[in-house]
This record gives structure tokens, C-alpha cells and sequence, in this order.
């Protein structure tokens, strides 16, 4: 990690939800290891008030912005803004927009949110988010059973994210942490119809990310938590045990959220037809 980074006000406008904007900022960003960005997400802004609002909150912060926007008037407000206070301003899905109509030979249908139609796979969504968050960090191990996904590893291997982003995609995911001198819950020994993924990490790397956690929460950072000895033993008994129970491992080092996702899913889609192999 460079000593010096670079932080910056990265504001998201979209007239939904603003999921989009979120992915692609966090897929870009990802990129850029000096660079940390405040992100402001201003959410279903559909109105001239509405947009008055986030341009004063921009000039309070001028930045880079990112945006999705149909309605023409909205986009001129906020692009005029942004020229008057020289600063970026990116539509982001204009250029897919632009390559489907000429491909399609259509006009899009500029329904702000029409990516979010409530039908039966939207609904499976939200029901894997509520058991991502009800699961999370073993809670509620009674009914693992009835996930279709449970990711094990030791603190700070990515497992709530990846679990968030893997209920964002329909799958029932639930993570189990591993503890020192903490046994696992004996309901996670009998599994048989979830996917159990074991996520691992480099101790170095792992330290790193420890650190800046006690930083940011203004705790001491002189315990077992970030020793480095005792972090290479926990992920050696990690190691140890996926190999034990037969678990697929997932190195997490030089991934990114979205990476462990889609090994996780490949292994998933795999599952039943072939014996999964360690994905390095």
C-alpha cells in the first residue's frame, strides 16, 4: 500500500437507486490502490429540487461525479454545475446506452428504476439479503441447512461483503468465523445441502488489514489480533481444516469482491457434477 494516499469526494447521482453507480465506482475504484474516495450517494433524485440540493452539496465539496440520469432538464443542471466548478462529470451508462441503440437499431426507454421491475427474481433478492444479514457472522446457525451458500474463514477474509454480494445475485449466503480457542458450531459439520467455501488470505496481508481496522475504530493494536506469529497460526489452522472437511478454498489476497464472487459461483454451478478443485 503507498504511504500517501489520495482522498477525494466522489459523488454518485442517480435517479433510482443508485446500485449501478455503487458497482461501477467500486469496480473502478478497486484499480487505484492510493486512491480513497468519500462516496455520496444521492438516490432517486427526480425532481429540479431535488437536483438544486445535490449541486449545493457538490459545491460544498466539489469532486468527481459520476451519474445516471434520463431526464434531459436534470442532466444539464447537473453538468452545468459541474463545468462551472470545473470538475468531471461522467455519465456512465451513456456509452453502453449509445452502443446497444445503434446495435438494436432502438430508442431506449428513458423509465428511470426500469432495471428494478418487481418481478419473482427481484423478490428472491431481498429473501437472500434478509438471510445474508440474519446469518452473518454465525448467528442463527440452526437453519444452515437452507442455505445454498456458507463461506468459513478467519476475521477479515471478506466474508460479509462477498455474502452481500452474493445475496445481491439471489444466493442464500451465510459466513461462520473463525476464532481461536472458539469451536465451530456442530451444525456446520453436518451440512449437506449448502456449498461451503473456505476463504483464505496471506498472514502479511492479513495484519494489513487488521491494522487499518483497529485504526479506524481508535483501539490498540498490540494483541494476538494483529501479531503476526499468531496470525500465520490461525491461517494454518485454517488451512488445516478446509483441507480436513474437504472445502474448496478461495485465496482472497489479489482478489477483489467481485473476483471471490464469480470463483465462488463458478465452484457453485460446478458443484454435483465434478469434484470442486482449490481456487488459487
Amino acid at each position: 500500500m503507498p504511504d500517501k494516499l489520495k482522498h477525494f469526494p466522489l459523488h454518485l447521482v442517480s435517479d433510482a437507486t443508485g446500485e449501478t453507480l455503487n458497482s461501477v465506482a467500486n469496480a473502478a475504484l478497486v484499480q487505484f490502490e492510493d486512491a480513497r474516495a468519500d462516496m455520496r450517494l444521492y438516490s432517486m433524485v427526480r425532481s429540479r429540487s431535488q437536483m438544486e440540493r445535490v449541486v449545493d452539496a457538490i459545491e460544498q465539496a466539489p469532486g468527481m461525479v459520476m451519474f445516471t440520469l434520463l431526464d434531459n432538464q436534470l442532466r444539464e443542471m447537473l453538468q452545468s454545475a459541474c463545468r462551472r466548478l470545473q470538475i468531471p462529470c461522467v455519465a456512465v451508462l451513456d456509452p453502453v446506452f449509445a452502443a446497444l441503440g445503434t446495435y438494436l437499431g432502438s430508442k431506449i426507454q428513458a423509465e428511470p428504476g426500469r432495471q428494478h421491475i418487481m418481478d419473482a427474481h427481484y423478490f428472491e433478492r431481498i429473501e437472500a439479503l434478509h438471510f445474508a444479514m440474519a446469518h452473518d457472522d454465525a448467528q442463527h446457525t440452526a437453519d444452515l441447512e437452507q442455505a445454498d451458500i456458507v463461506l468459513v474463514g478467519v476475521s477479515r477474509t471478506s466474508k460479509t461483503p462477498t455474502c452481500i454480494y452474493l445475496a445481491n445475485r439471489g444466493f442464500k449466503t451465510a459466513n461462520v468465523p473463525l476464532i481461536p480457542n472458539v469451536p465451530l458450531p456442530p451444525e456446520l459439520e453436518k451440512l449437506t445441502r449448502p456449498l461451503v467455501v473456505g476463504l483464505t488470505t496471506s498472514p502479511d496481508r492479513l495484519v494489513q488489514i487488521r491494522r487499518n481496522r483497529l485504526l479506524s475504530l481508535n483501539q490498540k493494536d498490540d494483541t494476538d489480533y494483529v501479531d503476526i506469529e499468531a496470525v500465520k497460526q490461525e491461517v494454518a489452522y485454517a488451512r488445516r481444516l478446509f483441507t480436513k472437511r474437504g472445502w474448496p478454498v478461495i485465496d482472497v489476497t489479489r482478489r477483489s469482491i467481485e473476483e471471490t464472487a464469480a470463483a465462488i459461483l463458478s465452484l457453485h454451478a460446478r458443484r454435483g457434477q465434478e469434484k470442486p478443485a482449490m481456487a488459487d
